[in-house]
């Protein structure tokens, strides 16, 4: 019996992450699913892994692109392809979460404008200065050439798509028993925000590691020793993967709680639409945190 639960959990696992991927992403993933609520809870442990799929995705194109084209062009050609390989999902629950919450309405009337398909003018209004705000902080990172630690830049996209599993768990669906949220009701019974939480830790700990082989291999001229004490800049060069892989989950974590909590509180919960506006917005605000550090480092 024990064999035969051991060798079903490897199909159960391979439908799950392929519920995830066709479910947040464009990859061509080919495979029949019914998207049962079972399948969609246990297909978020994957989540953190399309974001990583996604990230990788976004820093190859913003390398060649920066390679061939000036920084601001490649940034907007950069974030097209990203846009285009989520499907604008959660660009959709960003500008529907901005036309209920920035109509200062009551609640039911709020929850009424963010389940109209129709796009208003604040919609419009926050996804142009999101997008603005993304191509800036690409062309910022294209400018600074230091692909060396480009690894980093999937932190965002695996972190925000975290918050998303934990925001499921954490705060009450404001729409009772309807919606798209509610597909995901009893998230938590068999540890998947644990477990989505260890496959994000997992993924930031290789791609720190990545970035620190990557740097030490392609700067042969700098001895052990000047590495660790003066480093390529006024600070020890270690020190920025070292600090990204640590600030970059925390930061995630307390501004997406302040978001969440403060959505919640007018809302009386969340809503699919609001997971995706705070996966737009913690991705750029994680990004932020990374172009900050890099002005810190001296990169």
């Amino acid at each position: 019996m024990k064999h035969g639960s051991a060798g079903s959990a490897v199909p159960q696992r391979k439908h799950a992450a392929a519920a995830a991927f066709q479910f947040l992403s464009r990859f061509p993933v080919k495979m029949q699913l019914d998207f049962v609520p079972p399948l969609l809870r246990e297909s978020v442990v994957y989540y953190p892994l399309v974001g990583a799929a996604i990230g990788l995705c976004v820093w190859l194109v913003a390398a060649l692109s920066g390679a061939l084209l000036p920084a601001f062009p490649a940034a907007v050609l950069t974030l097209t392809v990203w846009v285009w390989l989520t499907g604008g999902l959660h660009l959709d629950g960003w500008m529907d979460t901005a036309d209920g919450l920035l109509s200062y309405r009551s609640r039911e009337r709020m929850l009424e404008i963010m389940k109209d398909s129709r796009v208003g003018a604040m919609g419009v209004i926050a996804c142009v200065l999101l997008l603005m705000m993304k191509a800036a902080l690409i062309a910022d990172m294209i400018a600074r050439g230091n692909w060396l630690y480009g690894a980093l830049l999937i932190l965002p996209m695996i972190w925000s798509r975290w918050f998303m599993v934990y925001a499921m768990s954490a705060w009450p669906n404001a729409r009772g028993d309807d919606g798209l949220a509610v597909l995901f009701k009893g998230l938590g019974e068999r540890n998947e925000v644990q477990r989505a939480r260890s496959a994000a830790i997992g993924l930031t700990l290789v791609l720190g590691v990545i970035t620190i082989a990557i740097v030490w291999l392609f700067k042969p001229d700098i001895a052990i020793a000047d590495a660790m004490v003066s480093g390529f800049g006024s600070l020890p060069w270690w020190l920025y993967p070292v600090t990204s892989v640590i600030v970059l989950p925390v930061a995630c974590f307390y501004i997406g709680r302040f978001v969440a909590t403060r959505i919640s509180a007018r809302l009386g919960g969340l809503t699919g639409d609001t997971y995706g506006a705070m996966n737009e917005l913690l991705e750029a605000a994680l990004l932020t945190v990374l172009s900050v550090l890099q002005g810190l480092f001296w990169l």
